[in-house]
């Protein structure tokens, strides 16, 4: 078997199962998507950068309590 043979079954290989794949479970989310506007885009990244951005300061004030939390709560208590 030569390399175009070899190509061609690969080909047929790929477009046999990409064949199927607008129908079914997927077939109907990919019907209803729909590229955003640029309102809807620019409300998704203000949320997903709110979302982010909040989710990092909780993780830094974790932070800061895990290194520096111990001394001072032995200062504050006289330790």
């Amino acid at each position: 078997m030569d390399i175009t043979e070899l190509s061609w079954k690969g080909q047929g290989w790929a477009e046999e199962k990409i064949k199927h794949f607008g129908k079914g479970k997927y077939g109907r989310v990919l019907k209803m998507a729909k590229k955003p506007d640029a309102e809807e885009y620019k409300r998704t990244l203000q949320i997903t950068s709110m979302g982010i951005l909040l989710i990092g300061g909780v993780g830094f004030i974790i932070y800061l309590m895990w290194q520096h939390g111990p001394g001072l709560l032995r200062t504050m208590l006289g330790m």
